[in-house]
């Protein structure tokens, strides 16, 4: 049985050099993120059919400072309404308080589709057509973030039994309690094992809304199946059927998924101009 190592949050502190700032992990693992999704849709952009369809790295600049506005601001606001909205009525200031923590990846993910859209209508592009290009890059940004929730020794996972080699112990949990790492197990299934999936399907040109779709259903059926191992949060706990909010949340994705994926099949193959 393993045991939290216990990171500190801070990974640069340069208040030894008498300047009051301090770089989190968390922090850092975002700019991973960034950076990771610049270099993957430069990639995309610069092959087929998106080199003849006008796209440049310009258009990826542009779409990645409206993507972290979108993370930012839906991830927090999806926080607040999907997770703690009874407690944001009674303290809406609250809601600004970003730095207290408080992120929700299906707020997120509603954020940047506000964003790709604002995008696409104004460099007047196909909504899907920019999902399509934006869909793969994804993964490796959430893969990203649960190091960065790993490190932070937060959203640990359920009681495992004390045999399992991995299980560990979160101190932050208050409790000896052997738990699933299951910040990891996320980090395998929707981050790199997503991303595997998605760049290798996405590596030919397909029918306008074929790659978002797959997105969708790949991104909610790992995170369904993840969620049986991550311990929901103590002012919820499990909810109608035995499933965590995540899990619920997971089911529309999973349902328009599909929806696209079958309205894209009768669609014809993207070609570059």
């Amino acid at each position: 049985m393993l045991v939290h190592p216990q990171f500190n949050p801070i990974a640069i502190d340069f208040s030894r050099f008498g300047v009051p700032i301090a770089v989190h992990w968390y922090g850092l693992t975002y700019l991973v993120a960034f950076a990771l999704f610049m270099w993957l849709a430069r990639v995309r952009v610069s092959n087929a059919p998106y080199a003849g369809l006008g796209w440049t790295r310009r258009d990826v600049e542009d779409l990645l400072f409206y993507g972290v506005l979108g993370v930012v601001i839906g991830g927090r606001l999806g926080y607040v309404l999907f997770y703690k909205p009874e407690y944001y009525a009674g303290h809406p200031l609250e809601a600004f308080a970003v730095w207290k923590g408080g992120m929700s990846f299906h707020g997120g993910l509603l954020g940047v589709v506000g964003a790709m859209a604002l995008f696409a209508h104004l460099r007047q592009r196909p909504f899907l057509e920019v999902a399509d290009v934006v869909a793969p890059c994804v993964p490796t940004g959430l893969a990203a973030g649960r190091i960065g929730n790993f490190i932070n020794g937060e959203l640990w996972g359920r009681a495992a039994d004390p045999s399992l080699p991995w299980a560990m112990v979160f101190p932050q949990a208050g409790d000896r309690i052997p738990r699933h790492p299951s910040q990891l197990y996320q980090f395998a299934l929707e981050g790199l094992l997503l991303f595997v999936l998605l760049w290798w399907f996405a590596r030919r040109p397909r029918p306008t809304g074929m790659v978002s779709g797959a997105f969708l259903l790949g991104y909610g059926v790992l995170r369904f199946i993840a969620e049986y191992f991550r311990e929901p949060d103590a002012f919820l706990g499990l909810q109608w059927l035995g499933l965590s909010r995540g899990q619920w949340l997971c089911v529309p994705m999973v349902v328009a998924g599909v929806a696209l994926m079958r309205w894209a099949a009768r669609r014809p193959v993207v070609a570059g101009r």
